[in-house]
């Protein structure tokens, strides 16, 4: 007991208590909310909101958006070998390479006028994902965060947000403390990992030991009194409650028929689109799932349309199996990216293109969002935004708007800095019905 108090000196309170319980526990903690923190922050917020969940598909590296969901088939010279289809949806056409999406474009509201002032991957990911610069000085909370700040989670006992493939870079509760960041999940198929009693524990042990880590921890708290101890202790207790919850089954996949899984089709992102579906179902309120790979610099054509074979089963299986749950109409699923490609094809580079943060592509389906619709112009070439430009601040305070939440609510950082869930961002509310 004593060497396990002097631990309580070394590094940090965080790998004190990620410690203490896999030492304990056999387990990691979770970082999972509490309790909402207003229920005044609704008050102002969109009305008529539809949304309760979001699944956020982020696809890493630079997805481009004139070979997905911006094509111009009358630039010879832009499409390359890349041809455009018709879709499902009177007057929209995308990319051949998704022909399976093309059939769930009734549902998607395609947005083809983004544009970002981050042009490296790091930079514009993290303005995505955060709706803010990144700063040395500051680590901002990810819009994950925001929507389980502002709105708290729905079931008592799951996590509220939870990460699939994803950086935990970006799916950090950030200044909002560690409760708000991301339950992360590697491998769909292993589910949230070491979230049972270890075998070789007997019941009887793992309360005898769980009696010892309260003592424990009773001691270092009463050293050690702020806020970072306090919040870890919150993550302990709800760690031992998903451990016992009925609901854990939520990040089984196995429990899928046959026929559901060959729907979504096989694949590390597949499998993710489907823990997805699962988990929101049983109250999960934001799920990100990564399909990285998009950074085409080389051999765009053959990278993009490996890309998109893997994306566009899934993605149609999704829509398609929320819908026939129920469940579209209040799950928000997002297709977002942190920049476009360039129109100018480098044949130097094996026909491939570079980052083009100046104008580029996102989608919106269900949560209320208008189906069979494009939003926004791109010129001739995709260059440029030529009509109805939105930022990235407006993206996510459109997600916000969804969701009911106020995108125009401030808080402040635990340095008395105003900071909002979108910036300065407004929400694009005509693509609502």
């Amino acid at each position: 007991m004593k060497d396990l108090l002097n631990k309580a000196d070394e590094p940090t309170r965080r790998q004190f208590m990620q410690n203490a319980a896999r030492a304990y526990l056999g387990v990691h903690l979770f970082p999972m909310l509490g309790s909402s923190i207003a229920s005044a922050a609704v008050e102002g917020a969109a009305k008529g909101a539809k949304a309760k969940h979001v699944i956020y598909l982020f696809m890493a590296g630079g997805m481009s958006h004139l070979d997905t969901f911006d094509p111009k088939p009358k630039k010879k010279d832009v499409m390359g070998p890349a041809v455009a289809i018709p879709t499902k949806a009177d007057g929209v056409e995308i990319s051949g390479y998704l022909p399976k999406t093309a059939e769930v474009t009734d549902k998607m509201c395609i947005i083809n006028s983004l544009n970002s002032t981050q042009g490296a991957h790091e930079q514009g990911s993290y303005i995505m994902h955060t709706s803010y610069t990144q700063r040395g000085t500051i680590k901002h909370p990810a819009l994950g965060s925001w929507v389980m700040k502002l709105g708290g989670r729905l079931h008592p006992e799951l996590p509220g947000f939870v990460a699939v493939n994803t950086s935990p870079e970006y799916t950090s509760g950030g200044f909002f403390g560690a409760k708000y960041s991301a339950a992360p999940i590697g491998r769909p198929e292993q589910g949230l990992q070491d979230s049972h009693r270890p075998d070789g524990v007997s019941p009887e042990d793992f309360t005898r030991r769980l009696s010892l880590a309260d003592k424990l921890n009773t001691q270092f708290h009463n050293r050690y009194p702020n806020t970072d101890v306090k919040a870890y202790e919150e993550l302990y207790r709800e760690a031992i409650a998903l451990m016992n919850s009925k609901d854990l089954k939520a990040f089984d996949i196995s429990g899928e028929d046959s026929q559901t899984r060959a729907l979504y089709g096989g694949g590390n992102f597949a499998q993710g689109c489907l823990l997805a579906r699962r988990l929101v179902e049983h109250g999960v309120r934001f799920v990100e799932v990564q399909l990285g790979g998009w950074d085409t610099h080389y051999d765009n054509f053959t990278g993009v349309e490996g890309r998109c074979r893997e994306f566009d089963q899934a993605y149609a299986a999704l829509l398609i199996d929320l819908e026939k749950r129920g469940k579209l109409q209040d799950t928000l699923v997002v297709v977002a990216t942190e920049f476009g490609r360039t129109p100018e094809i480098k044949a130097q580079h094996n026909d491939g293109r570079d980052h083009h943060p100046g104008a580029f592509s996102c989608v919106l389906a269900g949560g209320g969002v208008k189906g069979g619709m494009k939003y926004g112009e791109t010129d001739a070439s995709g260059n440029k935004v030529r009509k109805d430009m939105i930022s990235v601040q407006d993206f996510n305070a459109t997600i916000a708007y969804a969701l009911g939440l106020p995108h125009d609510l401030i808080l402040m950082s635990p340095t008395k800095r105003p900071f909002k869930i979108a910036d300065k961002g407004a929400p694009v509310t005509s693509i609502f019905g």
